[in-house]
């Protein structure tokens, strides 16, 4: 590819603790999908919404400087969960959460829409994506009556854990259908999380089974911004589907350009 074809995407990193000290990072797989995927080129955005080596804890925004240099933003799953403070709800003692990331994507959604930067958000980035726009989640869907269990098998390898785990339904002259070239196609599921009341600014794609929303885009057709609870970035090269949302993602930027 031309220099010109390899736009820069941003990846707001997670905090994870290695050792004695916090570490900033993403996941390989995330970044393999984008360059390889959806042709862009990956740049890990540090989580500095505040820290635990600063006192007292401090929000920090990334400067306009930083969003100037970026043609996308990419939202990635990770183990911890939003915060519920931020859509009204007090969080379980048992809920991993990043505090960090938080305060740095959150706000970082909201600047991104407005800047009209093409934005695609992966299962807690659904989730980020839905709050930061005034939406709710379930905390434990699977204690929901009605809802299934979404979660992986823990006791299975990494394959097992992301093979396909149900259907979605696709809505009718929804961009994901267009993709698809389908009604309904296969995902994995991996998240005890999910979205509850869908934020007013976005609009279901695709709906699980159980009625739970696994995909949604922006009302406004105009701007790319895309959130989907699965995780296509897994072996998106083996899924026709996986890989035509990064496909579009990539082409979405690139349209901006």
């Amino acid at each position: 590819m031309g220099q010109q074809l390899w736009p820069v995407v941003g990846i707001p990193c997670d905090v994870y603790q290695h050792g004695l000290h916090p570490h900033h990072g993403s996941g390989e797989k995330y970044i393999n999908a984008l360059a390889h995927g959806a042709g862009v080129r990956p740049v890990l955005l540090p989580a500095i919404g505040g820290g635990t080596d600063l006192t007292p804890l401090t929000d920090i925004c990334l400067p306009d400087e930083v969003l100037d240099s970026l043609d996308g933003l990419f939202l990635t799953g990770n183990i911890s969960n939003v915060n519920p403070q931020f859509y009204g709800e007090q969080s379980p003692s048992d809920n991993l959460l990043d505090p960090q990331r938080d305060a740095t994507t959150l706000p970082l959604i909201r600047r991104a829409i407005e800047r009209d930067i093409p934005l695609f958000a992966v299962c807690r980035g659904f989730q980020e994506l839905n709050v930061a726009l005034g939406g709710s989640l379930y905390q434990r869907v699977h204690e929901v009556p009605g809802m299934l269990d979404h979660r992986e098998d823990s006791s299975l390898p990494r394959e097992g854990q992301y093979d396909y785990a149900h259907e979605i339904l696709l809505v009718e002259d929804g961009l994901l259908r267009g993709l698809a070239g389908a009604e309904r196609v296969r995902v994995n599921s991996v998240h005890g999380q999910g979205i509850h009341r869908l934020a007013d600014g976005l609009e279901i794609e695709a709906t699980a089974p159980d009625g739970l929303i696994e995909a949604a885009r922006s009302l406004d057709h105009s701007r790319f911004a895309l959130g989907v609870q699965f995780h296509p970035e897994w072996q998106y090269q083996r899924d026709p589907f996986y890989s035509a949302l990064f496909r579009a993602f990539g082409d979405a930027i690139r349209e901006r350009l």
